[in-house]
């Protein structure tokens, strides 16, 4: 038997210790878990007893987890967590395919896959529940991490954390850019020069964002510098807007684009520069296993990117 155990590690224990991974003060903890302060100290206590460790020190007018009790900290907040999963699936398994999936989505792909699958899935699986956060990767990536979302279509981080997801390919995110109906680019000639489309004002997403870096490297392979007057927003609404009641043009997803000019409003211009956002794909976390409700869920996500491919 595990040591820890055999010398009386409990699960409030495991609860006190992972709610002092964000709580500072050991009353805070105690408040979160619904105990009075004197009995997390008794916890605490009897958790150094059983490490033989130090488990905080005091910092400040808080308190900080020790290197061994940070140790436990990490491994008992995996393991709470593990025992939620495990109650979420099996109250589907008992109920059918029912319960609530989180997912996420960068922009197009939220578009072009995500809302086709919840489609299929309100035939599919019609007392589900589908929560779509759609946001940047970074922020997508930090949600799965928390198990805030059960997985994301988003893009692969390209460093060590990469090493906390597993990672299934979809593809690179074609880009177009867009105008509104009247604009004076409308009437040039086709394809479009960069330099004419660098003569108007830019919407784009911050200096640092995927995007935008994506379209400033494209320019910069063509020999041209970055647009130099550039509303930065990462505003997705505002974007339209600035697109729709001024000259200024922005690059935006494909799929977006193509929602969007279906009324006419918007157009996509036929330009000199092509643009494609890196590869995205789908993130879980490294080893989680998903309840049959997020797992099918996950699985019509595959099968329309094997749609997508096959037309």
């Amino acid at each position: 038997m595990n040591t820890l155990l055999r010398k009386g590690l409990k699960i409030n224990h495991l609860r006190l210790a992972a709610a002092l991974l964000t709580e500072g003060k050991l009353t805070d903890a105690a408040h979160t878990l619904g105990i009075a302060q004197p009995a997390a100290s008794r916890l605490a206590s009897e958790i150094e007893a059983i490490i033989n460790a130090p488990f905080y020190q005091r910092e400040g007018r808080g308190i900080a987890l020790t290197a061994e009790g940070r140790a436990l900290a990490i491994r008992a907040d995996r393991i709470l967590n593990e025992i939620g999963d495990a109650g979420r699936e099996i109250d589907e398994l008992r109920r059918g395919l029912t319960g609530t999936v989180a997912l996420g989505a960068v922009t197009g792909p939220a578009i072009d896959l995500v809302l086709p699958v919840v489609r299929h899935a309100r035939i599919d699986m019609p007392d589900a529940q589908i929560e779509i956060e759609v946001a940047t990767s970074d922020h997508l990536r930090d949600m799965v991490i928390d198990r805030r979302l059960d997985f994301a279509i988003a893009r692969l981080p390209d460093d060590s954390t990469a090493s906390q997801f597993d990672y299934t390919p979809i593809g690179p995110e074609p880009m177009n850019i867009i105008a509104r109906r009247d604009h004076p680019l409308m009437r040039a000639k086709t394809p479009i020069s960069i330099e004419s489309l660098l003569r108007y004002d830019w919407v784009m997403p911050p200096s640092g964002a995927i995007l935008r870096q994506t379209v400033e490297r494209a320019l910069r392979d063509l020999g041209h510098a970055p647009p130099l007057r550039v509303l930065n927003t990462s505003s997705f609404l505002l974007t339209l807007a600035a697109v729709g009641q001024s000259n200024a043009i922005a690059p935006i997803a494909s799929a977006v684009a193509q929602i969007f000019s279906a009324d006419g409003q918007i157009q996509t211009l036929d330009t000199k520069l092509e643009l494609a956002v890196d590869e995205f794909g789908i993130l879980t976390r490294s080893g989680a296993h998903l309840t049959p409700t997020a797992q099918r869920v996950r699985e019509l996500v595959n099968d329309m990117v094997k749609q997508h491919r096959d037309t």
